[in-house]
């Protein structure tokens, strides 16, 4: 692929906390415009340690990491990048609306516009009549699609979402999945990194799975999803995702 759509690229990216542990060891990774990618591996074995050096939340300690042909800290100022952390993070106190708007407000955009950019992605979402609401309102799962709304307000080219639907039952869980992938197409240009413990999960939402060792963390494989959007429930039922779940779980067990 034309290297000048590279969006996040890993050269021998390492991980050593000042304890010694090595969390992350020679992750090579390119990540490319348009892609969904889940990375699925045991727990500890540095996938959230990743999402935060590219967000620039951590620094690395070996190895090249550029996030838009940029330093992670330099590429987290143009405010193209976005978190969804395993817990909504939301202010208690603070309506939907102005719990999506903060990331607007705390650039210094005008209230008009954080109005209407909040109603925009709380429409996407599915909350758009609950803008008044407060979280303790809420259920697990609106809560969510919150966070999911405020990642997606300043129109992120690269979305990182850690484990966002770990705590949620199975119905809800599958909703919001399919609500990710008609947000992601209609944003064909935003990249989407995915952390999950699912397989499931990782074969039905991505392009592409990266299984992960145990620490210290390494790329055990890439595996490549071929199978078109959009997609539905008789997709979950076919012969093509078996077959990729068990070949994303065999090399798990390497």
């Amino acid at each position: 692929m034309d290297r000048n759509n590279t969006l996040v690229t890993m050269d021998r990216l390492n991980k050593v906390y000042p304890n010694g542990t090595v969390a992350v060891k020679d992750v090579e990774l390119d990540v490319h415009d348009g892609e969904f990618l889940c990375f699925v591996g045991p727990s500890g074995c540095g996938k959230s340690t990743i999402f935060k050096m590219i967000a620039g939340l951590e620094s690395h300690t070996a190895g090249g990491l550029e996030i838009f042909g940029k330093t992670p800290y330099e590429a987290r100022k143009q405010n193209e990048i976005s978190f969804v952390f395993q817990e909504h993070t939301l202010m208690p106190w603070s309506t939907v609306q102005d719990n999506v708007a903060l990331p607007l407000q705390l650039r210094g955009v005008s209230k008009k516009q954080q109005r209407e950019e909040a109603a925009r992605v709380l429409e996407l979402v599915g909350l758009k009549d609950h803008m008044k609401m407060l979280p303790r309102e809420l259920s697990g799962g609106m809560k969510m699609r919150v966070s999911i709304a405020r990642s997606l307000v300043s129109n992120p080219r690269l979305l990182l979402m850690d484990e966002p639907f770990g705590a949620l039952d199975e119905i809800t869980r599958q909703t919001l999945q399919q609500e990710l992938l008609h947000i992601w197409q209609q944003n064909r240009d935003m990249t989407v990194l995915f952390i999950t413990h699912n397989v499931f999960e990782a074969v039905y939402l991505s392009t592409k799975v990266v299984v992960m060792t145990p620490r210290p963390g390494k790329i055990e494989s890439v595996i490549d999803v071929p199978v078109p959007f959009p997609r539905d429930d008789s997709f979950r039922s076919s012969t093509e995702f078996s077959m990729l779940v068990g070949e994303v779980s065999k090399d798990l067990k390497h």
